[in-house]
């Protein structure tokens, strides 16, 4: 049973950055997201990247966080920079299988296999 674990959450004043790592991914035709989820809200997607690298953000990101992945250490990365309050939340990463039946990245039901979430406070 391969789990998701993140890290790298923390405390951050507004316009700093932070780096969240997410071991355990790499699971062959399965995309990868992250997604956050504030007190009172909705979880949201943050951002995607597919089995070939191509990357998806939501708007409200605006150009501050970038995904990646290191497929041969199995980590998923989310960069953050440009902190706001706004982003004050849990974030999660996520699996999704690859397959014609998806509707969209940001659907949280499509993710199958997640991790325990990270907290990230802007203040």
């Amino acid at each position: 049973q391969v789990q998701l674990v993140e890290s790298g959450g923390g405390s951050v004043q507004a316009g700093g950055s932070l780096r969240l790592s997410c071991t355990g991914s790499g699971y062959r035709g399965y995309s990868m997201g992250w997604f956050r989820q504030a007190p009172g809200r909705q979880r949201e997607g943050v951002a995607s990247i597919d089995v070939v690298g191509r990357t998806k953000y939501s708007d409200f990101v605006n150009g501050r966080f970038a995904i990646a992945q290191d497929n041969a250490k199995s980590i998923l990365y989310l960069q953050m920079s440009a902190l706001d309050a706004e982003d004050t939340a849990v974030y999660y990463c996520a699996a999704r299988l690859e397959w014609p039946g998806n509707l969209s990245w940001r659907r949280s039901e499509e993710y199958t296999k997640w991790g325990q979430g990270t907290q990230v406070t802007v203040s």
